[in-house]
């Protein structure tokens, strides 16, 4: 069958839109339903990215390398990894993904509830604290796709599952803090979909500059070897790449 250009885009685009649509309705789904306090919990909303973030990894990496963020794109353009142009386009669908995510949930539940579950600061937080923890929160992230979805000294089964927990032990350290997007698209849909734009560029530069530094620091020192010519061209995991299973 012909591999369609377009496959990788509507990946990422599918990936993203889930992580905004689970992420926003796991924030506010308590005060939708009315339930009592505690039962939506920082854990909670954790494992929910993360898992998310996991199944979506396990189902569509194979398809697009199962980037779902545009930090984690940046990091592959940055390294050469992958072109500026294809990253232009990856972005591109991964910012639309998070959009219609948005979007769908406002016609729904309305503006207010989106921009509840749209990260945003803590009221006394800095912005450059808040930058400064959105990098370091993502150079986690980052370096973590790089060692186990890249590395292919890496078991090939334990990257999804690897990627996910990241994401929920960053949402369980700083979620109270910044609300740990780790990721411009997670921001970026809701905050176009339902207004909440504040704070909005923290959750670009933090991002951004974290996951760059932790690709670099794997491309050139930590990984030590040129990614092989299917991990190079995919930006990711690729199906045909020989890993160990275990």
């Amino acid at each position: 069958m012909h591999d369609s250009p377009a496959r990788p885009l509507v990946a990422e685009a599918i990936g993203t839109f889930a992580l905004c649509f689970v992420g926003i309705l796991a924030i506010t789904v308590g005060k939708l339903t009315d339930q009592p306090a505690g039962v939506v919990s920082l854990a909670s909303i954790a494992l929910a990215h993360g898992l998310t973030i996991a199944v979506m990894v396990s189902a569509l990496g194979a398809i697009s390398g199962g980037h779902f963020n545009p930090a984690v794109t940046f990091g592959f353009v940055v390294t050469g990894r992958m072109s500026p142009v294809r990253g232009a386009m990856y972005w591109g669908a991964q910012l639309l993904g998070a959009f219609v995510a948005g979007a769908l949930l406002v016609s729904v539940f309305g503006s207010k509830t989106v921009g509840d579950g749209t990260p945003g600061l803590f009221e006394g937080v800095p912005t450059g604290a808040g930058i400064l923890l959105e990098a370091v929160a993502t150079f986690f992230l980052v370096l973590v796709i790089f060692g186990t979805a890249v590395d292919e000294r890496a078991p090939k089964s334990v990257y999804p599952f690897a990627i996910g927990f990241t994401v929920a032990l960053d949402i369980m350290a700083i979620g109270p803090l910044t609300g740990a997007a780790m990721n411009p698209a997670r921001a970026f849909g809701p905050a176009l979909a339902s207004g909440a734009w504040g704070n909005h560029m923290v959750f670009w530069v933090g991002p951004l500059l974290g996951g760059a530094a932790a690709a670099l620091l794997q491309h050139h020192f930590l990984i030590g070897r040129s990614p092989s010519p299917a991990v190079a061209e995919r930006g990711g995991p690729a199906p045909e790449e020989q890993r160990r299973t275990h």
